[in-house]
């Protein structure tokens, strides 16, 4: 895995050493911003974003914001198996000052409201097999973390049919292969 765009770009990403975490694929997360920066379809735009990582993994996704000047990357992982390389992948990269870890599950012992910033982009990339994605959208539109004029990414198995909360509003949907990004916000 690698960072590919921005002032990091090139630079290696440490990956998962089980099966039990899921990285986002590189084409994936390269068409992911490219919609972003491009899209007249929302107004979020990645320079001095910040952004809420959820279900992180390695990072691959706020660490690539961060190369491309987002802000801030706040990043939410309680899998013991793979924070390790999370923090191992920001100090490398030289970006503890801009980013910080919450050691915390989403769905019992993370609580929204107790975040100190408003967000630009949210990025959710729960296991696939989870069907509580409402329930998490339901907390984030709640908290009113998410700005204005926010974008919320959902990354999904492409033959799963989402059952949304009415809150949530999809704005595009996209495929590759058996991924589904899910693009949208609150309205």
């Amino acid at each position: 895995m690698r960072i590919i765009s921005g002032q990091l770009g090139g630079k290696k990403i440490l990956e998962p050493k089980d099966k039990k975490t899921r990285p986002l694929k590189d084409l994936v997360k390269e068409s992911i911003f490219n919609i972003i920066t491009h899209s007249n379809k929302f107004e979020t735009r990645i320079v001095d974003a910040n952004i809420l990582d959820l279900f992180s993994g390695t990072g691959s996704f706020g660490i690539e914001g961060l190369s491309r000047e987002a802000n801030h990357a706040t990043f939410v992982e309680n899998y013991t198996g793979i924070l390790d390389i999370l923090k191992t992948n920001i100090r490398n990269l030289n970006l503890d000052k801009k980013c910080n870890i919450v050691e915390k599950d989403v769905f019992k012992d993370f609580v929204f409201k107790e975040l100190s910033l408003r967000y630009d982009i949210i990025f959710l990339d729960p296991p696939f097999n989870e069907k509580e994605i409402s329930l998490i959208l339901s907390k984030i539109h709640n908290s009113n973390i998410l700005k204005k004029n926010g974008i919320l990414i959902i990354h999904r198995n492409n033959k799963l049919k989402e059952n949304f909360t009415e809150i949530f509003k999809v704005i595009e949907e996209k495929k590759y292969g058996v991924s589904k990004i899910i693009f949208g916000n609150f309205g």
